[in-house]
């Protein structure tokens, strides 16, 4: 089995909870899988992943507020490979739910928890809403209802929408919303 260090170009890990993150067996399967793809053109979520740390730096990030963001982006994207692709990906077989149910392993810190669960939802809000040309606003508000910790979300969303292969339209969208 592949380390975390060969799946994540430049990964070391700063804290005890990265170090037991990055022997879990399911989290280094989650970070090898993937192929380039819309949105996602470096391919394996471990390129992704490293993408996101090397941001967290360039950023400045540090603290606690940094311990967030790279459990977050370690953690995110992992379960993609487990989700179920003869079943709808909702619910408990969306990947976001999947690293959540994951992630409670390692911590009960609801911040983090709902920032995983719900990364991926203002996309898929700003989606339908073009789609049908429904502003969303309902959707908008029960999302952020159940986030906990707003400024750490809509950080790690920037993050993860600023790697390449990424539209800044969602981002845009929602800034302007909130």
């Amino acid at each position: 089995m592949r380390t975390a260090a060969e799946l994540i170009e430049g990964f070391e890990p700063e804290s005890e909870l990265e170090r037991r993150l990055a022997l879990d067996p399911r989290l280094l399967d989650g970070l090898a899988w993937g192929r380039p793809r819309e949105g996602h053109p470096e391919g394996s979520v471990g390129r992704h992943v490293a993408d996101l740390l090397a941001r967290i730096d360039e950023w400045g990030e540090s603290g606690e507020r940094r311990a967030d963001l790279r459990f977050l982006a370690l953690v995110h994207d992992a379960m993609k490979a487990e989700v179920q692709p003869w079943r709808r990906r909702t619910g408990e077989n969306h990947h976001a739910m999947r690293a959540r149910r994951f992630a409670e392993a390692y911590t009960s810190d609801e911040r983090l928890l709902a920032a995983i669960e719900s990364h991926d939802r203002p996309f898929n809000i700003w989606k339908r809403m073009r789609r049908t040309g429904n502003p969303q606003q309902g959707a908008l508000r029960d999302m952020l209802e159940h986030i906990p910790d707003r400024d750490l979300f809509m950080r790690f969303v920037e993050l993860d929408a600023s790697t390449e292969g990424k539209n800044p339209e969602p981002l845009d969208w929602l800034r302007e919303s909130l």
